[in-house]
């Protein structure tokens, strides 16, 4: 059984109704009702899975891993108030380690004006890092409201983080030209102002952390419709060719299905004010499926993405 398919099996046995839930298991983060929405997600990075000590410092390493958490409540139009973190440790760490995490966290927390308000810490055998983001929401942005006709758009500039990991895996971060890349791996932020400025302008948004295919067959799923993509609109930053060359990587399969940028993808009407650094890239139909457009050539996406049970 792989990823997706177990989180569907969840759902099912977690459903339930109650007064003070908006929204349950099956966006970027539930519902619960407060006045304003109350927006909830949790997020986890394991050393070995998600990350190896030697890729950054530790306060980097946890800087990153609550902005994970964060960018699920960009994707829902939410600002951030409070921060939960569940820490798992091996008894070995340094303390210096452990005020590193400490400090990352606290940046984070600071950077999108949330304080942290509690956790848990255990010993294991690694570094976990479990983050739970607590927000509130006015409108929230959900999944299942993509509509055809909508332009598909994207912030940020997806491929750059999975670049940058290739480039850490190869252990060749600190050559000049992979550089700015191992940069947008090791510091992403959460595009909490975007998703809030998208609040009342998008039918429906997704954060892009297992990729953009991936995440966009989430949003075509849950909406029931599908997608035209076109690749040559894909924002590209400067010298990502170049470097994807360097490291034997084929720079469309990157920004097709390379994760952890956390920026978002979204649909929206026709006038609808965009964030600035917004990109369209496609439009959204009432056929099922997602497909390439290049001129006048058409041909289905690939499957690809990463799934934590299924490779």
């Amino acid at each position: 059984m792989g990823e997706f398919e177990r989180i569907a099996r969840l759902r099912r046995a977690f459903a339930a109704e109650a007064p003070d839930v908006a929204l349950g298991i099956g966006d970027d983060a539930a519902v619960l009702r407060a006045g304003a929405d109350v927006v909830l997600s949790v997020d986890v990075v394991v050393e070995g899975t998600h990350f190896r000590r030697r890729f950054a410092d530790e306060a980097t390493l946890a800087r990153r891993a609550a902005m994970a958490a964060l960018s699920d409540l960009a994707a829902m139009g939410a600002e951030a108030t409070a921060l939960l973190c569940a820490w798992v440790l091996p008894a070995e760490l340094e303390e210096a380690a452990f005020d590193g995490l400490v400090a990352g966290t606290a940046a984070a927390a600071r950077e999108v004006g949330a304080v942290v308000v509690g956790g848990n810490l255990a010993r294991g055998p690694g570094i976990a890092l479990t983050t739970t983001a607590v927000g509130r929401a006015e409108r929230v942005i959900r999944r299942d409201g993509a509509r055809p006709g909508d332009g598909l758009f994207v912030t940020g500039e997806p491929g750059a983080a999975a670049l940058g990991l290739a480039a850490l895996l190869a252990g060749r971060e600190d050559e000049a030209l992979l550089a700015p890349f191992v940069e947008a791996w090791r510091r992403p932020r959460a595009h909490l102002a975007e998703g809030r400025a998208l609040a009342r302008e998008a039918n429906a948004c997704i954060d892009l952390s297992d990729g953009l295919l991936p995440d966009l067959g989430h949003v075509c799923a849950a909406s029931g419709v599908g997608a035209l993509i076109e690749p040559d609109a894909l924002p590209c930053p400067a010298g990502f060719g170049a470097a994807a060359a360097a490291l034997g990587e084929e720079p469309e399969r990157l920004q097709l299905v390379g994760g952890e940028v956390y920026g978002l993808l979204f649909t929206a009407p026709e006038g609808a004010k965009l964030p600035a650094g917004a990109t369209r890239i496609g439009t959204i139909e009432a056929t099922p499926g997602i497909r390439l457009c290049r001129g006048d050539a058409v041909e289905p996406a690939p499957e690809a993405g990463f799934d934590h049970f299924g490779g």
